[in-house]
């Protein structure tokens, strides 16, 4: 029989307390990571470092995170995430305009973490390890896009028209997200640069 946890979650559709308070622990890692990577640079940092400013052991850390570099994951995929919920949340009724309308009005983050995600897109410009990173978090993205628009058309798995508009938008999310970090100091105005990437990305998806 279920406990009281899970049937409280069950009902609001919130994940289990655990689960929560494991999200938070590795944000706290991520944002712990950008500092010391900003402040003393990647190389620079060691994992054991990046664990006590978390205030957590190296062995929890090493629990959620296979590397160092990786610790940023969790401030790298939280448009990502917004995105693949939308999109499975997109019922065949619906059009293309009310996709965008789910899309734009979820938070990209607080300011602090669109300024942490801006830091790190742009120290990802130069080392090997965190861009490694940054591409691994859309590459992990893609298949579960494609998924959910071809669960919406109706298909068994993915084909080769919804992996392409699955292409589109994890590509606009990234183009979009490097191209301000790279041309702008307001991360204020990324969640409008985003919703004219999606307008664009949107003009290959079906209606």
């Amino acid at each position: 029989m279920p406990d009281q946890q899970t049937r409280t979650s069950e009902r609001t559709g919130r994940p289990p307390l655990t689960e929560r308070r494991k999200a938070e622990t590795r944000l706290e890692v991520a944002r712990a990571a950008v500092r010391l990577f900003l402040a003393k640079g990647v190389a620079g940092t060691s994992a054991e470092e990046i664990a006590a400013e978390a205030g957590i052991s190296v062995r929890t850390l090493w629990r959620y995170f296979p590397s160092k570099e990786s610790c940023v994951m969790p401030l790298l995929t939280g448009g990502i995430e917004h995105t693949a919920e939308c999109l499975r949340a997109w019922r065949r009724d619906q059009g293309v305009s009310d996709l965008l309308a789910m899309l734009t009005s979820g938070r990209i983050g607080s300011p602090g973490e669109v300024v942490a995600m801006m830091n790190l897109v742009r120290l990802a410009r130069t080392d090997p390890g965190l861009r490694a990173v940054w591409l691994e978090a859309h590459r992990e993205a893609e298949p579960a896009f494609a998924e959910a628009l071809a669960h919406r058309a109706g298909l068994a798995e993915p084909d080769l028209v919804t992996a392409i508009q699955a292409a589109m938008i994890n590509s606009a999310l990234r183009v979009t997200v490097e191209h301000h970090a790279f041309n702008t100091e307001t991360p204020e105005s990324l969640a409008a640069a985003t919703a004219e990437a999606l307008v664009i990305a949107a003009q290959g998806l079906p209606t």
